[in-house]
């Protein structure tokens, strides 16, 4: 018996999700964990599970991932991308819905480096006038 793969990677700052979509009883397993126990915070599990409850499939795909790098918000957000991209490969007839919430756009913004002559990469010190 073929049990068909549907595989995608996703990238957020420093963070990349190389996610497996299967179908199944709806397990999310990231990095060996449940997803609730590895993002710890529930709005980063409701970011990265949002393609799958918008398109229906939330009780009906395992999704497998491994993620490395960045922090758990980076992760998530890759994992977020990965899915939809996952998803699109399984179903292409979804694209306008995921294209139209956002999904497939990759977020570009990135740390801006810190500059010398300054605490941060914007912030000053204190002006002192006397």
């Amino acid at each position: 018996m073929e049990q068909n793969n549907y595989a995608a990677s996703g990238r957020r700052k420093e963070a990349v999700a190389r996610v497996t979509l299967i179908a199944g009883k709806g397990t999310f397993v990231v990095n060996g964990l449940p997803i609730a126990d590895y993002l710890q915070r529930e709005i980063l599990v409701d970011h990265a599970r949002e393609p799958l409850v918008m398109t229906e499939m939330d009780g009906k795909l395992d999704v497998t991932c491994v993620t490395k790098g960045g922090g758990k918000s980076g992760q998530a957000g890759a994992i977020r991308l990965a899915v939809s991209r996952a998803l699109l490969a399984l179903s292409p007839d979804i694209k306008p819905a995921l294209r139209r919430e956002g999904m497939l756009t990759r977020d570009p913004r990135q740390v801006e480096r810190k500059k010398y002559g300054r605490p941060k990469a914007r912030k000053r010190f204190q002006y002192s006038k006397r």
